[in-house]
Formats: structure tokens, sequence, C-alpha cells
């Protein structure tokens, strides 16, 4: 079972792209960012046709929005986290039925922050708290569970390209990585760092100085798993291959493999 997280930084402008990957990296699930839409404006059609029948869908007017693509029925729809108050679309949890058993996936797409100090970035601290109080009771539950998506947060200096120049700014604050490791010790797992990767593996590069070709990008894009699924994760990967594209989305799409 294949499950892969992507920021397509505007769904209606990268349909034809996601499409395209689809076609000839056909997953189980598909987790999107920053749809950029609301959820009349969702292309259900085309999904259902590219072979996605069942999906969940929290869209907004120009910003934000997630979805989630699945082969295989899902229910429990769950819309942002709860127990905290947020107008945002940032975050879709869903129980998917799969035929080697059910899983619990939630998808998110976290704060930016900004920059350290400002209200922005405040926010998204008391974001990532009220995630990771949420998560403990989800995790809690008897089912495995998968969280993904664009964090906005590197976990450490493998995921940066100047871990000095860039060190305490956004993306690379202490308190950024606490918050990330905080939802490690809910007993969730990094499946990229499972494997031996290649060095300077990033998921995210500037659509400036160009940023893809020099290869100074960032590792924001997250597969985290639940103890359960620890000895079932074969594979964690980063496609580089769509940030070739003319037009495309900032990150690239990362994929675990599950035996299940």
């Amino acid at each position: 079972m294949k499950i892969t997280t992507w920021n397509v930084n505007s769904l209606g402008v990268r349909l034809p792209q996601v499409l395209d990957w689809l076609a000839s990296t056909p997953v189980d699930v598909l987790c999107l960012q920053e749809l950029k839409l609301t959820e009349d404006k969702f292309p259900l059609q085309a999904m259902q046709e590219a072979g996605y029948p069942h999906c969940a869908v929290f869209g907004q007017k120009t910003y934000n929005g997630v979805a989630i693509l699945s082969r295989h029925p899902l229910d429990e729809v769950q819309r942002n986290i709860a127990g905290f108050e947020d107008e945002q679309a940032r975050v879709l949890g869903v129980t998917v039925h799969a035929p080697g058993g059910s899983l619990r996936v939630v998808n998110g797409y976290f704060v930016n922050g900004q920059e350290p100090g400002s209200e922005k970035f405040a926010y998204k601290m008391r974001w990532l708290e009220g995630l990771r109080l949420w998560l403990s009771m989800e995790i809690a539950l008897p089912r495995p569970l998968v969280l993904v998506g664009d964090f906005n947060i590197t976990a450490d200096d493998r995921d940066t390209h100047d871990p000095v120049g860039l060190h305490e700014t956004i993306h690379h604050t202490t308190e950024e990585r606490q918050a990330f490791a905080g939802l490690l010790g809910l007993g969730l797992i990094d499946a990229f760092r499972m494997f031996e990767q290649p060095e300077k593996s990033y998921s995210w590069w500037d659509y400036r100085e160009m940023a893809f070709r020099r290869n100074k990008g960032l590792r924001i894009d997250h597969i985290l798993v639940s103890e359960a699924l620890k000895d079932k994760v074969s594979a964690c990967t980063i496609d580089r291959q769509p940030r070739k594209n003319e037009r495309p989305s900032d990150h690239a799409p990362v994929t675990v493999e599950l035996v299940i």
C-alpha cells in the first residue's frame, strides 16, 4: 500500500500535473495540501476518472485547503483539529478501509509561521500544541495511524541546505523542532529516516535563485507512522521529477510504502 503527500501549491494550476503523475505513479492514497480552492471547485470527476472514487475535501478560497484521495473506501472524516478553534482549512483526517486492514490517515498543511516572534509564529506554536493534544487521543485508539503533510519544519540539520546560515530562522527554530519531537514522542516514527537516504534529500525548493537546480532545499514534507506500522514500512522516498515540470509546485511528492 502506497500513501503519498504532496503540497501542490494550487490544484487549479497543477491539476494536469497531478493527473499525469498519478497515471505514471499510481498510489493507494494521495494527500494534497494547498488546494487554494473551495470544495465546490474541487475536480471530483477528474479524480474519480483517474481511479480515486473516494475523496474527502476540506477547501478554502484562495488559501490553504487539504484533500485525501483514495482507491479504497473511507469514512470518519474529521475537518481540522478537534478541540482547536481555527478558521483555516488545514487538517483532514479519515479512516481508510484497505484490503489489508483499516488505518487512520491525517493530512495536514501546517502553519508556516512567517518569522520567529511574529503573531503568525505564535499561532503556529498554538496550532502545533493543539495538533499534538488531539493526536495523543487519536493514537491511543486501536488502529494504525499515518500523519502526513507539509509540516513547514525541518526536523534537524540534515533537512536543510544551510544549517548554519538558517539557524533559528523560520522552519529551523528550536521551538518548531521541539514541537516536531513532541509528535515523535507520541510514538510516531519518521518513515523517511527509517532508511539510508542520499545526503541533501529535500522536498521543497524556493522558486528563486535557481534553488532547485542548485539543490538549495529543505525537507519539510514528512510522513510519520505509528508504532503499529513500523515493521510494515518497506520504503519512503521523495520523487524530485515533478519539480522539473514547467510551472511546478515548489514541493515534491513524498511516498511511504506499507506491506499490509
